[in-house]
């Protein structure tokens, strides 16, 4: 594909999330400079895990996407010395990005493939090895139903990065999504708590780590940097998560421990005011 024609179609799409770099410096260019930082600090913080869980590469893996957006991880994936690679994503328009993405970086078409759908309702082929789940807990209300769709593709190892309920304890808290290009078939969500997180996790058969925030930078991710996002590894049980070991997240603690903390109280009252500020100014659209 010639540049021109590569720039041209990369135009014609509205937006890009993520910042793909092309042969003769063709790039897409995204609206919010913060989000190439954001989208390193997040390779560098749960998919560098999972290189480590699975030895430095993914060879010999079948990798399922789930809500691929124009497929950066798949891309990673493929990349890392996965065999196939399959996302899904529920807007026709992400999976036409990503099908250009792989397209012009010359990738070869057997060891990929797109799929536009609801995971809900997706019919899945195969078996597969890693299922990566990024920003798809924070905008279902079916959080059983995700980890019953994890086990029926034989997910071994499972990457979940998540927006958390800042709750002490497990639970899952009723939410309004903020982004409504996110929602899929529904307006409230069910909101994890890190701790409700493993849980799950742990009631269908997974061993898990929540794994500490990282990040030399905190630009474009102030979700994670007030501690409202986490990244959870799990893995069935005969493979080994050691090499997470010193990379594991404390769950905070139930909700009279933050009390004793005025910092912590403090920052929970805060989060609680913007929240129902929120509300009220939807109350008005």
């Amino acid at each position: 594909m010639e540049a021109h024609e590569l720039e041209e179609r990369i135009a014609a799409f509205p937006r890009w999330l993520y910042r793909f770099e092309f042969d003769g410096g063709v790039v897409t260019h995204v609206a919010q400079p913060g989000q190439i930082n954001r989208q390193e600090q997040r390779r560098r913080y749960f998919f560098d895990a999972l290189l480590a869980v699975c030895g430095g590469s993914l060879a010999g893996r079948r990798v399922l996407d789930l809500g691929c957006n124009a497929g950066l991880w798949s891309l990673l994936s493929l990349q890392a010395g996965a065999d196939f690679v399959l996302g899904v994503d529920v807007h026709a328009p992400f999976i036409e990005q990503a099908e250009l993405v792989f397209a012009a970086k010359g990738l070869d078409s057997a060891r990929y493939r797109f799929e536009q759908g609801d995971i809900f309702h997706h019919s899945f082929e195969g078996a597969f090895d890693v299922v990566l789940c990024l920003g798809i807990m924070e905008v279902t209300a079916r959080p059983l139903e995700l980890f019953e769709l994890l086990e029926h593709v034989g997910a071994q190892i499972v990457v979940i990065d998540t927006a958390v309920s800042p709750a002490g304890f497990s639970c899952l808290e009723v939410a309004h999504i903020d982004d409504p290009h996110d929602r899929v078939r529904q307006s409230l969500v069910l909101l994890p708590t890190l701790q409700a997180v493993d849980d799950l996790a742990h009631e269908f058969g997974f061993q898990s780590v929540p794994l500490a925030h990282n990040m030399s930078d905190f630009a474009g991710m102030d979700d994670y940097r007030r501690g409202r996002r986490f990244a959870v590894i799990a893995a069935r049980p005969e493979i080994s998560l050691e090499a997470l070991t010193s990379l594991r997240a404390e769950p905070p603690g139930p909700w009279w421990q933050q009390a004793s903390d005025p910092r912590r109280l403090r920052q929970a009252l805060d989060s609680t005011r913007l929240q129902m500020v929120r509300e009220r100014l939807r109350g008005r659209r």
